[in-house]
């Protein structure tokens, strides 16, 4: 069974992940001044949180009003590690407007929290080991990524990575912050 995670650990799902060497945005400076409901996400940074999908459900109910942008990720997946730093970047960047989580599947919390420690980011995530509140939000694999808008409503699921960061940057800005709400809902 060790062979076998540390096999999985070693080519993630089907990419090579980033190498993390614990660097990151200067959260804290990045997001002084948040507004109440976000520097309450910002509190939580890098912690797994229990719960399931109805304290990930009272979650978004308690964000509305703000955008939300939501992050299906694993520790062993390859694709999930080659996104992280757009997440972390785009936290930075949005975390004053825009509501950032991560959903933790599939994983355990040892392998899940040193990852965190390795690439950390100013939000927390679900955690979500037989995969219930993914296949709620209608996620099937790793990584993907929600975004709701800021009536807590469910506009767009990217399914998959991410090609290039740059993409991320544009669907958040397409469907997140989009003035009429989601854009296509």
């Amino acid at each position: 069974m060790t062979l076998l995670v540390a096999l999985l650990l070693a080519v993630g799902c089907g990419s090579e992940g980033g190498d993390f060497d614990g660097s990151h945005p200067d959260y804290e400076k990045a997001l002084a001044g948040a507004p109440a409901p976000l520097a309450a996400i910002h509190r939580q940074g890098n912690e797994l949180l229990p719960g399931g999908n109805d304290a990930y459900e009272k979650r978004i109910a308690d964000l509305h009003g703000y955008p939300i942008v939501v992050n299906v990720w694993a520790s062993w997946c390859g694709p999930c590690k080659f996104e992280f730093p757009a997440l972390q970047e785009l936290s930075a960047e949005y975390g004053k407007r825009v509501a950032f989580l991560g959903i933790n599947s599939e994983d355990s919390d040892g392998f899940a929290k040193s990852f965190l420690e390795d690439a950390p980011v100013p939000f927390p995530s679900y955690t979500d080991p037989d995969k219930d509140i993914a296949e709620q939000l209608g996620a099937t694999g790793f990584p993907d990524t929600a975004y709701y808008g800021r009536d807590g409503e469910l506009c767009f699921l990217k399914i998959g990575q991410y090609a290039e960061h740059s993409e991320m940057r544009a669907d958040l800005e397409r469907h997140a912050l989009a003035e009429e709400g989601c854009e296509g809902a």
